[in-house]
């Protein structure tokens, strides 16, 4: 809480996170990413639990007083979610929210897609970025400050990047609430479908050929064989190799991508940052935002036409 008793940790632990992450990483553009409302449509279309566990009542409002903010948790994170984006507003960032679109799928399209040259580091603690990894594209985890490249997730999995959005397929994804092939851990998938340690790009096409021809005496084979329809319908809702999302929304997001960034407006910053007492959190906001001051010289030359 700030010195008025109002919950700003909502907003402190994302604008310090994202601070660090630009610090750390020191990118010449930097764009941000919100789930559209009912982004989640399209996915519980086909499958009504995804995740229903964590679905959002409803859609936050930036434009709600803050100084009536009120003290229920759900209430106050939505109330601070709004007040963030005003923040995120005043600095040289590109920020994309379409509606009717998750921002897993617009992450997806922008470094599959939009920018296919471009050397793109994802930050994200979800593990479903991992399939878009390869020698152009990173993720950064802001939680275990580890950068994983190709190396990293062979390391960590023992199983090539290109090869990660299958095994996620078997094993199922407990954050979204999709469940996976029963007993298809990462153990028991390498000892049971030992290619997938071996061969890049073994997708799911190659998947079900592999256990529709192996003679082999182990149960996940056959249970992965009955289990066909599951296969395909979590390849449908867990890739993002290339994203189902609408024609309109692509141009919406291009769009977004292609005009300028915005320019860092210091004053308005330094105005909110004084009204909602945030100094004991960020004690010199003149050596917090220089970060800024260097990604707005970048914005600079980008919109000039460097």
């Amino acid at each position: 809480m700030n010195d008025d008793g109002i919950h700003i940790g909502g907003i402190i632990g994302f604008l310090k996170s994202l601070r660090y992450t630009i610090a750390r990483i020191k990118p010449t553009r930097c764009i941000i990413v919100f789930d559209g409302k009912d982004g989640t449509k399209r996915r519980r279309k086909m499958y009504p639990q995804y995740k229903s566990q964590r679905r959002v009542k409803q859609r936050f409002n930036r434009n709600v007083d803050w100084g009536t903010a009120p003290q229920d948790e759900e209430e106050s994170m939505k109330m601070q979610l709004g007040r963030l984006v005003k923040y995120l507003e005043q600095l040289p960032l590109t920020i994309i929210s379409i509606d009717g679109t998750e921002a897993d799928d617009v992450i997806g399209y922008i470094s599959k897609q939009l920018l296919p040259d471009k050397k793109i580091i994802i930050s994200s603690t979800d593990k479903d970025f991992y399939q878009l990894i390869d020698d152009r594209i990173t993720v950064w985890s802001p939680i275990k400050k580890i950068l994983y490249t190709p190396e990293k997730i062979f390391q960590e999995f023992g199983i090539p990047s290109s090869n990660i959005l299958t095994y996620r397929i078997l094993e199922g994804d407990k954050s979204d609430n999709i469940n996976g092939i029963r007993g298809a851990g990462l153990k028991t998938i390498k000892k049971c479908v030992p290619i997938i340690r071996e061969q890049d790009n073994f997708d799911v096409s190659k998947l079900i050929k592999y256990v529709s021809n192996v003679d082999s005496k182990y149960k996940l084979i056959e249970t992965i064989k009955n289990n066909l329809f599951l296969i395909k319908r979590n390849y449908i809702l867990m890739q993002l190799l290339k994203v189902d999302i609408s024609n309109h929304n692509k141009l919406r997001v291009q769009e977004s991508i292609d005009k300028e960034i915005p320019m860092l407006i210091k004053y308005r910053f330094s105005t909110m940052f004084m009204q909602d007492k945030l100094w004991g959190q960020i004690p010199d906001m003149d050596s917090w935002i220089t970060e800024f001051v260097r990604l707005n010289n970048y914005g600079r030359i980008k919109n000039n036409g460097g």
